[in-house]
């Protein structure tokens, strides 16, 4: 197994940003200015932006490891739990709210910045318990001023917010404010150079990872291994892994967790994983690659389809190009190809109008990155990846594209075509005739246990195309794959 080698200079750059300043990313005037874009934006009213809690994992006291809220943490920079941002969008007038801890915490956790200094760190002028968040939004109500709120994803926040709307907690995503939803969206789609600079930290973690499992990806070797090789590098560079790992022989199963099976020599591993830096930006990477270190003919075919889908997102990438149309161009790149192998047949656009190139490729070609791994997901994709002009697609494969917009310099995307062989949808379609003058079924039925193979990197797009991020390339061509397979044996 590689040994865990000491922070290069990169990771000690972070180290020191950390030790001068162990709160905040930017300095309090960027976050100030941003509750002010935000409260221009919005317009009017009281915009309640909760942080998270720790959440326990089996009792109160033994939690899960805490992840702030990202939107909290663009306004307001703070990393500590149990805090909410007040913002006062008519008057300008800001509050952190929240406990100042006791002795008795102090004995288990250490020192914690009293909430005022907290604030005073953020820019924020006023404090207050957490209390006091109740009275101020029963005056907001009895005003008849409008109370700005996201759709919660977390339970407590949900019955937090319910009590104070004084609605069930079942009904506060639907009862979250369009207005904040929109403006959130707005200005955390388009990255500015820091956060692409902090981005570019988790790639360089990303990459230290993915080399490692390539170098561990042998014969014998259990896919919790993998997982947990990987996990420590996140955890020894960064804050932790952007999302659980996948790590699967199985690479058709889209979520596949790492188990104790032991990879067998012929099989393909796909591994899909990123990491999160202390301050809350994320990195996305698949390699897929031979257990035995070469491709045999059969997925080197598939693989090199996959591999030039991937290239044709980062040569057509641009500002004003739809994420839709992008998505559609690798689509008919893939059944032109698959075509070419005699896995389909007929006119190409026709089998993309049909959806019969999703018998391969199930899910959209990439969804937006920056502090969440599926950036904003949880404020809603009809707000974060459409807009009036572009609508979601309601056909198979196709309405699992997360972004379909127009792209904008800034916007940070995954590329990540793939092709799968999934043995319950060949049986599905074939018994339901669907897609049949398009699907050779007899040709798909020879590639039944042949798996999946993705390829994703993280793209910016630019002023005038695009640019893959990280300052080292994980080999991802077949032929760099099978060289540093081989290097790592030496």
């Amino acid at each position: 197994m590689p040994v865990i080698s000491a922070p290069d200079a990169a990771i000690r750059d972070v180290v020191r940003t950390i030790a001068t300043n162990p709160a905040m990313l930017f300095d309090s005037a960027t976050y100030s200015q941003r509750r002010r874009t935000l409260a221009a934006k919005v317009g009017g009213g009281l915009i309640i932006l909760p942080g998270n809690s720790g959440a326990p994992a089996n009792y109160p006291s033994n939690c899960y490891t805490f992840r702030q809220d990202s939107t909290f943490r663009y306004y307001f920079g703070l990393n500590q739990e149990s805090l909410t941002g007040i913002i006062d969008a008519d008057s300008g007038r800001e509050w952190l709210l929240g406990d100042d801890i006791d002795i008795d915490d102090i004995i288990w956790t250490g020192f914690v910045p009293s909430v005022a200094d907290l604030a005073a760190q953020s820019g924020v002028a006023f404090s207050a318990p957490m209390s006091k968040l109740a009275d101020m939004v029963a005056d907001a109500r009895k005003a008849g001023r409008q109370i700005h709120f996201l759709p919660p994803y977390r339970h407590d926040t949900m019955i937090a917010i319910a009590d104070l709307m004084g609605i069930h907690p079942l009904q506060t995503a639907a009862a979250a404010s369009v207005p904040l939803i929109k403006a959130v969206v707005e200005m955390r789609s388009v990255k500015t150079d820091a956060e692409v600079c902090e981005i570019e930290r988790a790639m360089h973690i990303g990459y230290l990872m993915h080399t490692a499992a390539m170098k561990a990806c042998r014969p014998g070797v259990t896919e919790k291994s993998i997982e947990g090789l990987m996990e420590g590098i996140a955890m020894t560079y960064g804050q932790m892994v952007s999302f659980r790992s996948i790590v699967t022989m199985h690479g058709e199963i889209f979520h596949g967790s790492p188990s104790l099976d032991e990879l067998e020599a012929g099989r393909l591993l796909l591994v899909d994983a990123g990491a999160e830096t202390v301050e809350g930006y994320c990195s996305d990477n698949t390699r897929t690659m031979p257990v035995s270190g070469r491709f045999s003919s059969r997925q080197r075919d598939i693989y090199s389809i996959v591999c030039d889908c991937h290239d044709l997102t980062i040569e057509k990438a641009r500002p004003g190009l739809k994420w839709m149309d992008m998505h559609l161009d690798v689509c008919r790149l893939m059944t032109e190809r698959l075509k070419d192998l005699g896995l389909m047949k007929g006119n190409t656009d026709d089998a993309v109008a049909a959806g019969a190139h999703a018998m391969f490729l199930q899910h959209g070609l990439g969804h937006m990155m920056g502090m969440d791994v599926h950036d904003m997901e949880n404020l809603g994709q009809k707000y974060v990846g459409f807009n009036e002009e572009v609508q979601p697609s309601d056909q198979f494969g196709t309405n699992c594209l997360r972004c379909g917009r127009r792209l904008e310099k800034g916007f940070v995307m995954t590329d990540e075509p793939g092709i799968y062989f999934i043995p319950a949808l060949i049986d599905q379609w074939r018994a339901e005739g669907r897609c049949g003058e398009f699907l050779n079924w007899d040709r798909i039925e020879e590639y039944r246990s042949f798996g999946g193979i993705r390829i994703e990197d993280d793209i910016l797009i630019t002023s005038d195309g695009c640019r893959v991020l990280g300052r080292e390339r994980i080999p991802y061509r077949p032929r760099e794959v099978e060289e540093f397979m081989a290097a790592s044996e030496q």
